[in-house]
């Protein structure tokens, strides 16, 4: 038998059998597939829309709302424009955003570490938190927060005072509020000059040790040195730089202070309570894959349980909690939507406003879908930076 020759041996493989372009080709034809399914879909859409006599056009954000607004963080009137109430909106949901995730992360926190608890009674509550929460809807426990909690509440007259100056009625929440004088700015620059003289000897002490020269106590100087820098300041102006407003019955509501109103309380207690049960599981899952031997270290070392906690569990169970604690944290800004449930203003209650007074619901939809969009997008980025800072640190 005649032995191949070279050439025979590496003859091209057809097109047809080959994995490299049938790979590409099938890609190619989904691609395609997607694509005509895209431009069939905003083919229809766009006309349906022209019958309609709609357009994708945003000029109506300049137009005058006329509506107002319960609740807004900026000056608003209602005869500002369609783009300032959507703005307002907006800074509403940031703002439960933002302090429900603070709030959310530290009882979840606790939730986690009760659920490992040794006392039975402690792990039990944890435990049936978690599952009643966790198992019902948030839309549901909304409407309990609402409607049969904060609105049955008494009346301005007969207020639920609780301690440090907090009154509780149908009006909603009131706390006292921090008031700056005209002795705060002064006393910041001073805080800011120990800031600096900390940071200073902070760097100061890592180059020195690094180049094998450490200075024993230089970085715990500067912290004394900014900690002292703050209190004579505090203490030299004379009047308080920040002081407490505290609010006051007058009349029929309340005066001073910080205001919350039932729908913005119900909105942020039934956010925190709902997140942080699924917060306290990823907590609890993140403390549990840290290994044993080291707290058994730890506890040789001497470490109470607390300091164990602290110092050797939370640094190695980051890296683990913080992936599925952005998902928690994206949840919970995505769920404050359920707002219009309840009349608080967010973002897409008042988008819906928008929509229903222009006759445009098509651009506010996709504007309200991109600003959501944005936020998680920036929610995503900050976490992300987080993890993988955590992540080198423990290498």
């Amino acid at each position: 038998m005649t032995p191949a020759t070279p050439t025979e041996r590496h003859t091209a493989v057809p097109p047809w059998r080959n994995v490299r372009v049938l790979r590409v080709v099938g890609q190619g034809v989904v691609v395609l597939v997607v694509g005509l399914l895209v431009a069939f879909l905003l083919g229809n859409l766009f006309s349906a829309m022209g019958e309609r006599r709609m357009s994708m056009d945003l000029g109506f954000l300049g137009t005058t709302a006329g509506f107002d607004i319960a609740e807004s963080p900026i000056p608003y009137r209602a005869t500002d424009t369609y783009g300032q109430a959507f703005l307002v909106g907006l800074l509403n949901t940031l703002f439960v955003s933002f302090a429900g995730i603070i709030l959310a992360t530290i009882l979840g926190i606790i939730v986690g570490v009760a659920r490992l608890s040794g006392n039975w009674l402690l792990r039990s509550v944890a435990s049936g938190y978690v599952e009643i929460i966790r198992n019902t809807p948030l839309l549901v426990q909304l409407f309990l927060l609402y409607f049969a909690v904060l609105l049955q509440l008494p009346s301005v007259a007969e207020s639920i005072a609780l301690p440090g100056s907090v009154f509780l009625n149908q009006r909603g929440l009131f706390l006292p509020a921090p008031a700056l004088s005209a002795t705060f700015v002064p006393w910041l620059a001073i805080v800011g000059l120990g800031l600096v003289i900390a940071l200073g000897a902070g760097r100061i002490a890592a180059r020195r040790t690094a180049a094998g020269r450490p200075v024993p106590y230089l970085r715990r100087a500067g912290l004394l040195s900014f900690l002292a820098l703050a209190i004579i300041g505090w203490a030299a102006m004379g009047q308080p730089p920040v002081g407490l407003e505290r609010p006051t019955q007058v009349g029929f509501n309340f005066a001073g202070g910080l205001a919350l109103s039932p729908e913005f309380t119900a909105l942020l207690v039934g956010l925190v309570l709902y997140t942080a049960a699924f917060i306290g599981e990823v907590v609890r899952g993140g403390i549990q894959a840290v290994r044993r031997g080291q707290l058994e270290a730890a506890h040789a070392l001497g470490l109470t349980d607390g300091q164990t906690l602290r110092l050797v569990v939370f640094p190695q169970a980051l890296r683990v909690i913080v992936p599925p604690l952005t998902s928690q944290y994206l949840n919970l800004a995505k769920n404050s939507s359920l707002a219009v449930a309840i009349g608080y203003p967010d973002l897409f209650k008042v988008g819906q406003t928008i929509a229903n007074q222009t006759g445009q619901p098509v651009p506010v939809i996709v504007l309200i879908m991109g600003t959501y969009l944005a936020i998680s997008l920036a929610t995503s980025l900050v976490m992300n930076l987080y993890n993988r800072r955590v992540q080198v640190l423990e290498r």
